[in-house]
């Protein structure tokens, strides 16, 4: 076999230390994409939360996440087996590609957002960004280029079902979660013991500091909230400014500053984010606050007219 051929087609008869090669970059690839593809498996809403803050409109970032899970688990699974390692590192290479990509085109508003979308890689969108992305596409071209010819259709096939149902199953646990779970019995609101045992409550949970949050608060002072909903408002930071901030955007809410205790029951991402309780129980998370919402969800919920 000549060396153009060599390159172009490899085989089992690739020499030993590119074989070497693309084990250890598909091992690099696998333990990369495997960590993050899990990751948003097992926390689809919450990763819809965080594609939502790289500017996906709210109405794709569930089904985003839940591809993006999918397909990041696939890649890495895929790498780890020599047979179906192109498959793998083709894909791994495409969703580097396709993300950079959109990075590159919103970087001016990006620029500075973390990007923690690797578990074990902490990092914000800056110019390292690309360089540290475009080291995962490298590797990830060095698996599939000195692997052997993809030849395991049934394996991949076996792999992605697997993959399919384990994120299926992750879906509906997550569901399960955010339906139904038991709120403290009571916080603190307004300097006084408050219980949310009984009745309807929207928790809000705000940045004083945060525009987006800003822009919430005044677009939900003007909704007609029923009479028998309570709103709570819970800054997640300089808790000094939230009187200024319910004055200034006309939100009337009670106050708590029980963010540990709210957060721990009810798991989010970054402000703003909202939960629907009743009877002390939630009765869902109100995720959104663009475009009809958060005021679609708060009228399905009953909470609004």
């Amino acid at each position: 076999m000549d060396v153009t051929a060599a390159l172009t087609h490899p085989s089992i008869e690739t020499s030993g230390w590119k074989t070497a090669l693309s084990h250890i970059a598909a091992a690099a690839v696998a333990l990369l994409f495997l960590s993050s593809g899990i990751w948003k498996i097992s926390d689809p809403f919450g990763w819809a939360r965080m594609v939502e803050e790289f500017l996906v409109p709210a109405q794709f970032s569930l089904a985003l996440a839940l591809f993006l899970g999918i397909a990041e688990t696939s890649a890495g699974a895929l790498a780890i087996f020599p047979r179906t390692r192109r498959w793998g590192a083709g894909i791994a290479a495409g969703l580097l590609i396709i993300f950079m990509g959109w990075i590159g085109i919103h970087y001016n508003q990006l620029v500075g957002k973390d990007c923690s979308c690797f578990p074990l890689v902490k990092r914000a969108v800056n110019p390292m960004f690309f360089v540290e992305d475009g080291g995962m596409l490298v590797a990830a071209v060095l698996a599939g280029w000195f692997a052997r010819a993809a030849a395991g259709k049934r394996l991949a096939a076996i792999v992605l079902a697997a993959i399919v149902a384990a994120s299926g199953t992750g879906y509906a646990a997550a569901i399960a979660h955010q339906s139904g779970t038991k709120a403290p019995a009571s916080i603190t609101a307004d300097g006084q013991p408050y219980s949310l045992e009984y009745g309807r409550i929207f928790l809000f949970f705000y940045d004083p500091n945060c525009g987006h949050c800003d822009a919430a608060a005044r677009a939900m002072s003007k909704l007609h909230w029923r009479d028998d909903v309570t709103v709570v408002a819970i800054p997640v930071q300089a808790p000094r400014f939230a009187a200024a901030f319910l004055r200034d955007t006309g939100l009337k809410a009670k106050t708590s500053l029980d963010l540990d205790l709210l957060k721990k029951t009810f798991p989010f991402g970054d402000a703003p984010y909202g939960v629907a309780l009743e009877n002390g129980r939630e009765k869902g998370p109100v995720p959104h606050y663009e475009g009809p919402e958060p005021a679609d969800t708060l009228r399905k919920f009953g909470f609004i007219e």
